[in-house]
C-alpha cells in the first residue's frame, strides 16, 4: 500500500495559490501551474523509484511458543534489505490480539547487507492461547512524500501457562533458609516439632525446658529431648474462580496472582514432605485433586491449574465450601485464596468459612488494591475526589471488619498487595510448620 505523506500533500496544497494566478493577473500564466503539477508529480515518483520495493524488505520472526503470566518475554524479529540498498528507517508494529498487551510501534533502521535486530515485548494479560496475528512494516521514501505501508502474516500461536518460570526464581530464595527445612532435618528447637527424635546432651543456652528429667537420672547427666517437625500434613489451596478473581489487579487478574502463589506454596509444601490438593469452585465446583506428594505432584499441580478458566458466574461459598469440608476426611491445612467486596457479600463467606474451621486450618488469603488505599488517603482536589474517598474508606473499613470476624472464628488471615502475595504465604505456611498448628 503507498500513500501520500504530509510533506506530498503540503506541496500538492501549495499549488493552488499558483493555479489561481491565470485568472488573477493573466492566462498566459496557467503554465506557471502546469510545471509545478509536473514537478510535483516527477517528485513523487523519483521518490517511488528510489525508495526500498516492498518485496525487497525481507522480515523474520522468533516468536517464543510460551508466555508466562505476570511475566514477560519479547519476540526477535530481523529487518533485511539487499545489499547495496539506500539505508531505510523502517516502523514495525505487530498485531497482537486481547490477550496480550499492545505495544508501540518499534522503529528500525536498516542498511543494504545487513540484518537490522528488532525487540517487541510480549506482555500477557490473561492465560490461553494468544495469537501473533501480523507486523505492519511502514517506510517513507528518500525525499519522504511516499509512505509504504506493508502487512506481513505471522500466524503464530502463543501458550500463556501459570507463572511457573516465577516460581522456580521464588523457590531459591526459600531454599536457603532453615526454616525451609522443617520436616526434612532435624530441628533442635522447642515448638518446631512434635515427633521425638533423639537425645542430647544439655549445654548452657539451650532450652531447659526440653530436658527429659527420666532419661537424665538413668544416665546421671543432663539431657534434652529432640524433635523433627511432623510431616504428611494435607495442604489444600483452595481456589475462588468466580467474577472477581476475573477483575484484573496490577495488569494481570486476581485469579492468576492467586494461582502463581499456590504454585509457590505447593512446590514448598511437596519439598517439605506434605501432601498437596488443589480445589478451584465459584457456582459450583471447577476442579478436586486428591492429596498428592511425590516428585510428579507439582508436574500434575501445574498442569490442573492451567486448565482453570476465568468465570463471570458468581461464588457460591456456601456449595464451594461445604463440598470440600465433606471432601477431606483428616484435618487439613486449607488455603483460601478469594476476594470480596463488603460486609453484606461476605457474610456467607464468613458463615461458611467458619464452619469450615472447626475442623480444619483455614488460612484465608486476599488481595489488596492499593489504588483503593491511595484514593482513600489522598487529599481531595474537589467535591467528587470527597465522595471517592470517602466510598474507599468505608470499603477499606468493611473489608477489615470481614478480616477481624475470621480471626474470631479461629481462621488465619493474609491480606496483601499482589507483589508481596507469595512471600507472605509462604511465611505463613512456614510459621505453621514451625508451630504445628495443623
Amino acid at each position: 500500500m503507498i500513500q501520500p505523506t504530509r510533506r506530498l500533500v503540503l506541496v500538492l496544497a501549495a499549488g493552488f495559490p499558483v493555479a489561481l494566478l491565470p485568472s488573477l493577473v493573466a492566462p498566459a500564466l496557467w503554465v506557471a501551474w502546469a510545471a509545478a503539477l509536473v514537478a510535483a508529480t516527477a517528485s513523487a515518483l523519483a521518490d517511488a523509484a528510489l525508495a526500498v520495493r516492498p518485496g525487497a524488505l525481507k522480515l523474520s520472526a522468533e516468536i517464543p511458543d510460551t508466555l508466562f503470566i505476570g511475566d514477560r518475554d519479547e519476540a526477535r524479529l530481523r529487518l533485511e534489505v539487499p545489499r547495496g540498498a539506500r539505508s531505510t528507517r523502517v516502523e514495525v508494529l505487530c498485531d497482537l490480539d486481547d490477550a496480550l498487551e499492545p505495544q508501540p510501534m518499534t522503529p528500525a533502521l536498516v542498511s543494504g547487507g545487513r540484518a537490522a535486530p528488532l525487540q517487541v515485548a510480549l506482555v500477557p494479560r490473561r492465560r490461553g492461547a494468544a495469537r501473533v496475528r501480523a507486523a505492519w512494516l511502514r517506510w517513507t521514501g528518500p525525499l519522504g512524500l511516499l509512505r509504504f505501508v506493508e502487512r506481513r502474516p505471522l500466524g503464530r500461536r502463543v501458550a500463556i501457562l501459570p507463572n511457573v518460570r516465577g516460581v522456580r526464581q521464588a523457590a531459591l530464595r526459600f531454599t536457603s533458609a532453615r526454616e525451609f527445612l522443617a520436616g526434612t532435618k532435624v530441628q533442635a528447637h522447642r515448638g518446631e516439632g512434635s515427633e521425638f527424635d533423639s537425645l542430647r546432651e544439655y549445654l548452657p543456652g539451650l532450652d531447659p525446658r526440653a530436658l527429659d528429667w527420666k532419661s537424665s537420672a538413668r544416665h546421671r547427666k543432663l539431657l534434652l529431648r529432640e524433635h523433627r517437625a511432623e510431616r504428611n500434613h494435607q495442604v489444600v489451596l483452595a481456589l475462588d474462580t468466580g467474577y472477581l478473581m476475573s477483575e484484573p489487579l496490577a495488569g494481570i487478574p486476581r485469579l492468576d496472582h492467586a494461582i502463581n502463589a499456590s504454585l509457590l506454596l505447593g512446590y514448598v509444601a511437596l519439598k517439605t514432605g506434605d501432601r498437596v490438593s488443589l480445589y478451584a469452585f465459584d457456582e459450583r465446583v471447577r476442579l478436586f485433586t486428591e492429596p498428592r506428594s511425590g516428585p510428579d505432584a507439582f508436574l500434575r499441580l501445574q498442569q490442573r491449574t492451567a486448565e482453570l478458566s476465568y468465570s463471570r458466574a458468581e461464588t457460591n461459598f456456601t456449595l464451594g465450601l461445604v463440598e470440600l469440608d465433606r471432601r477431606l476426611k483428616r484435618r487439613s491445612l486449607v488455603v483460601v485464596l478469594t476476594d470480596f467486596v463488603d460486609t453484606v457479600t461476605a457474610e456467607l463467606m464468613i458463615e461458611n468459612l467458619g464452619r469450615l474451621a472447626r475442623r480444619h486450618l483455614v488460612l484465608f488469603t486476599t488481595l489488596r488494591d492499593q489504588a483503593l488505599g491511595e484514593t482513600a488517603d489522598g487529599a481531595p482536589r474537589d467535591l467528587t475526589d470527597l465522595n471517592r474517598a470517602m466510598v474507599a474508606r468505608d470499603l477499606l473499613r468493611e473489608r477489615e471488619v470481614v478480616l477481624l470476624r475470621l480471626r474470631r472464628m479461629g481462621a488465619l488471615c493474609i491480606e496483601t498487595p499482589p507483589g508481596g502475595l507469595s512471600t507472605r504465604l509462604i511465611n505463613r505456611y512456614l510459621d505453621i510448620k514451625r508451630r504445628e498448628l495443623v
